[in-house]
């Protein structure tokens, strides 16, 4: 396996042409099948030994003729489960054993965990198979697994991997089951949630009220779905809320209930037949739903279709993803296709994961509760994913990909990286790793910041590690900021922009100076204005603000975010030395608004790219109120149907006090223009893309010449417009330049917490 580090040591004794090595392997080795595959591996090979568990990763022991232990240790890489993934192997020759045979011996617990454990994985071909064969025992028992797949994350408590550290210990297994889980040749051998009707898992139905339906609990669910009803159902890292993706008065009543007025939801799709006729999929798209990961991917719609329109309305993508557990393929099994699996919260509170908190926090929104009793140690949302630009580019982390680390340059220190307020994330590093945590979302109730802290513990605990620093955001009135500081641990501020930028350095193991474009939606600035658009250039030691978008008023602050309206009069306030009179005026208390402006009273400036694009589109008439973060950026963006205009509007470069501006004023001032002569919006959008597009060019020229750097690195939430990131990529690319983007970690504000430990893991030095 190439990149695997290997240390191996002299030979210390050789007893009758027999030599004995010690190999310590890390990486994602348990959980997977790779003790019975090194067994059949090494029984195979005549060779005798143990190899067990341990809490720095697995220990084998393998004797026999140096041929043949050559040959096991380059078949121990190169034919490895599909699963398991090395890192390392520290390998030494120690003093000969007299022995018979070659077994897997029981884990051992050790002072410091240096494994690494694998995420919740789909339900696979041979497990499916399995589930529906009427002549197979675990014939629809909806939670069948193997070495293969199944949950791993959600269910550990601690290491080593083992079913009495996990969620299974309470389910003694049935003979047939413990004959499986210790044969070494079966595909369940260590297993830890290995179970069957018997002695596993079991599915209970309860209605609205809390009480029991009696029936097939799957087949009496699959009945209230096809009836229009809202059920909720426990899966792998949390709950879902599902209901027919087809029927327009149900989805209609679960945004009512739910409140969720427009963003879309995810489906769920039988099989990749129905995904086809629903949406294009191109073969890249395919391998990432079929993936063991199993995400959420963001497809192009079809035109054509039968899904209800307030599944994704005014959206030219869907988020669909396939079952990916047993009980998710027994819910296809009839006449539902494809079904709203949405995760089951209110609003913006966390994923709910356990039976009691569901039928509390969920009641009035479910009409019935599908429950198991297989506790769910950790929630974990699902992850979503887009394909652009010749790579799958993660936009939520979460399941199928946490806790599988980032690998850094170099190893370090012990440091917590605690995110920002929106798309939170935690960054545990420990030695060369950046243990990312799942989607925790929004920090912004109570809920949020409980689920924030138990992630905290856990990582800390599973992977036995405490931070000898802690970094947080400059932001002083966010949640995690407060809660940084009052730990008994040094904390460090890192600006939010500096850890944008190092996350995509970090992702893209680059250690050197580089030319950063940030842009996003809100980032608390070193001079206490809200930055968001922004041309950085340095890398994880510091950075100079070498240029920024030209700063504008947000009238009422944060109220102005998700009244857009408001926005694009304070840029016409600035831009125009008149007002003019434009339709998204109509109807709006304009007067208080420009008062606020006059007065410059409880007025925020910003250069925040992401309220540009709000700007802009409220302009347009095309979004004055929002109900979910970004709404009026991706109304805007989807107008101008995926082109960008050969034409842009004027801007200007303007160096004021050692920093470059980029003056959209101008832009402005011509798109007021261009609306009262009854140009289109379409048009409109396509040259406000081309003139942020050229913009960048132009700007990242001249930092360039000025530095003499030719890598540029793109991060921030406004480069998941895919019409954006595509053009500028490609023009960045075309022009010379080596530009660094992210793919592993989110561009939004899901990887700041990996660039603020970075940062932080420099600074302790």
């Amino acid at each position: 396996m190439a990149g695997v580090a290997r240390k191996k040591s002299v030979a210390l004794l050789s007893i009758q042409g027999e030599t004995r090595r010690r190999l310590l392997v890390n990486g994602i080795v348990q959980g997977v099948g790779f003790r019975p595959f090194v067994y059949r591996l090494a029984v195979g090979q005549g060779l005798t030994g143990f190899i067990r568990n341990t809490a720095s990763g697995v220990a084998i022991e393998v004797q026999g003729r140096a041929a043949l232990l050559d040959s096991f240790c380059g078949a121990l890489q190169s034919e490895l489960p599909p699963l398991a993934r090395i890192e390392t192997i520290e390998e030494r020759v120690i003093d000969c054993v007299a022995e018979e045979s070659f077994v897997i011996g029981d884990s051992t617990a050790g002072s410091e965990v240096e494994t690494l454990i694998p995420p919740d994985i789909a339900l696979c071909d041979d497990c499916r198979r399995e589930l529906l064969d009427p002549a197979n025992r675990r014939f629809r028992y909806p939670f069948i697994n193997c070495t293969n797949c199944g949950p791993r994350y959600t269910i550990v408590g601690r290491l080593p991997y083992d079913r009495p550290s996990t969620s299974m210990h309470s389910f003694t297994m049935c003979p047939e089951c413990e004959r499986e889980y210790h044969n070494p040749l079966d595909r369940r051998f260590h297993a830890q949630p290995n179970a069957c009707a018997v002695c596993g898992p079991s599915l209970l139905l309860l209605d609205s009220a809390g009480k029991p339906l009696a029936g097939d609990a799957v087949v009496e669910a699959v009945a209230l779905l096809e009836k229009g009803m809202i059920v909720a159902l426990k899966g792998l890292g949390g709950f879902h809320l599902a209901v027919d993706a087809r029927n327009e008065a149900a989805v209609q009543q679960l945004r009512e209930r739910k409140g969720r007025e427009a963003k879309p939801f995810a489906v769920m799709m039988r099989d990749l037949a129905v995904v086809k006729r629903f949406c294009e999929v191109s073969d890249d798209e395919r391998d990432a739903l079929i993936s063991p990961e199993a995400p959420v991917v963001l497809l192009k719609k079809r035109k054509s279709g039968a899904l209800a329109p307030s599944v994704a309305p005014d959206n030219d993508r869907l988020g669909v993803m396939l079952p990916y557990t047993p009980l998710h393929t027994l819910l296809f099994d009839g006449c539902l296709d494809v079904l709203v699996m949405t995760s089951a919260n209110f609003s913006e509170e966390p994923i709910v994961n356990e039976n009691d908190e569901a039928l509390s926090r969920l009641t009035g929104i479910a009409d019935a509760f599908l429950l198991h009793n297989r506790p769910i140690y950790l929630k974990c949302d699902d992850s979503v994913t887009i394909h652009l630009a010749g790579k799958l580019r993660q936009i939520r982390r979460s399941r199928g990909y946490v806790p599988a680390p980032i690998s850094l340059c170099k190893a370090g220190a012990v440091v917590l990286g605690t995110g920002g307020e929106l798309k939170n994330t935690v960054t545990l590093l420990k030695g060369a790793h950046a243990l990312m945590s799942q989607h925790i979302g929004d920090m912004k109730n109570f809920e949020a910041y409980r689920h924030f802290e138990q992630v905290v513990a856990h990582l800390q605990h599973l992977f036995q590690a405490t931070p000898e620093l802690i970094v947080h955001d400059l932001h002083p009135a966010y949640i995690t900021t407060q809660w940084a500081e009052r730990q008994q641990i040094p904390t460090l501020g890192v600006q939010h922009h500096h850890a944008h930028l190092v996350a995509c350095l970090a992702e893209n193991r680059v250690d050197e100076p580089t030319i950063g474009l940030i842009l996003d939606g809100t980032g608390y600035g070193t001079d206490g204005t809200i930055w968001g658009g922004e041309v950085l250039i340095g890398d994880v030691a510091g950075v100079e603000r070498f240029a920024s978008l030209e700063s504008m008023p947000l009238p009422g602050g944060d109220v102005a975010v998700m009244q857009p309206w408001r926005l694009a009069l304070g840029y016409l306030h600035r831009s125009c030395a008149n007002l003019p009179d434009l339709p998204f005026m109509q109807g709006r208390n304009i007067e208080q608004v420009l008062e606020l402006l006059d007065k410059r009273v409880n007025v925020v400036e910003t250069s925040s790219c992401g309220r540009l694009f709000d700007a802009v589109a409220a302009l347009c008439n095309l979004r004055g109120d929002i109900t979910y973060e970004g709404e009026a950026a991706i109304a805007l963006m989807h107008a101008a149907g995926g082109i960008v205009g050969d034409k842009a509007f004027r801007y200007e470069l303007r160096e004021e006090n050692g920093r470059w501006m980029m003056c959209f004023s101008p832009m402005i001032q011509e798109i007021v223009a261009v609306l009262q002569h009854g140009i289109s919006t379409s048009e409109i959008s396509q040259r406000f893309h081309r003139t942020l597009i050229t913009c960048f060019r132009d700007i990242i020229e001249k930092a360039s010449k000025a530095t003499g750097l030719s890598t540029v690195a793109l991060s921030g939430g406004v480069f998941q417009n895919e019409l954006l990131f595509i053009t500028l990529l490609h023009e960045l690319q075309q022009a010379g330049y080596r530009v660094l983007t992210h793919a592993h970690v989110p561009s939004n504000d899901g990887g700041l917490s990996l660039g603020q430990a970075v940062i932080g893991r420099h600074v302790l030095g």
